[in-house]
């Protein structure tokens, strides 16, 4: 049974989520404020932490921050509704995912469900047969999960990951963005929801230009369709 940390200071909506979580096979255990928040996910056995950015003590992001200094725990951040600079920030510090408030239980487990699917694969790293392939100046163990760019590794998150995996084996070739969204993120596209482009963002900046062709950008948007690696 998966743990779930649930960090939120409206106890309500802590023991609502709760209910439903267990009712779905999760495990779930509550706590208020940022401080004891960040403490539990440091020193205990999580699965996942459902995170909200305002809390009392120490705010979401401030605990986000501290936790990625040392753990990958998965973290699934709730966001004021029509704020896209709180989901910039928690994206590029490194969440997960986002969810704004208010928000329909069924997709907060589906959420989770698939954050969890790509926490355990990257555990599974030790896999007899590696499969690893170089593009450019870039190396990807795909069963390590890692990627170097010139022996250097670019520490990118689960889902910076796959993204640009699914990239490089289209390289050359427009991945539309609704393929993006349901092969790494598990979801349909819907019109309003930037974490793909976030995440991709991201994923550039740690990338860095293709010093080569004159500081080319590796990643291309091809405006209302999707994204190209380009060759």
């Amino acid at each position: 049974m998966n743990r779930i940390l649930i960090i939120d200071d409206d106890e309500d909506l802590c023991d609502l989520v709760s209910e439903f979580l267990s009712v779905e096979g999760f495990e779930t255990e509550n706590v208020h404020d940022g401080k004891s928040g960040l403490e539990k996910a440091l020193n205990e056995q999580f699965d996942l932490a459902i995170l909200d950015v305002m809390l009392p003590k120490m705010n979401g992001f401030d605990v986000l921050r501290e936790l990625r200094k040392t753990s990958k725990l998965p973290v699934l951040m709730l966001t004021a509704r029509g704020d896209d600079m709180e989901r910039i920030v928690g994206l590029e510090i490194g969440a997960d995912d986002y969810l704004p408030k208010p928000f329909n239980p069924r997709e907060l487990a589906a959420r989770i469900r698939a954050i969890l699917r790509r926490a355990h694969l990257e555990s599974e790293a030790e896999q007899v047969h590696a499969e690893k392939f170089k593009v450019d100046d870039l190396e990807i163990s795909t069963s390590a999960r890692s990627a170097k760019r010139d022996g250097e590794d670019l520490q990118l998150t689960s889902v910076e990951f796959d993204l640009l995996v699914t990239l490089l084996k289209e390289a050359g070739k427009i991945v539309k963005k609704e393929d993006l969204s349901r092969r790494v993120l598990e979801r349909d596209l819907s019109p309003f929801d930037r974490s793909l482009d976030m995440h991709i963002s991201n994923l550039r900046k740690k990338l860095g230009k293709r010093e080569s062709d004159g500081e080319e950008e590796r990643i291309k948007t091809i405006r209302s369709v999707g994204y190209i690696y380009t060759v």
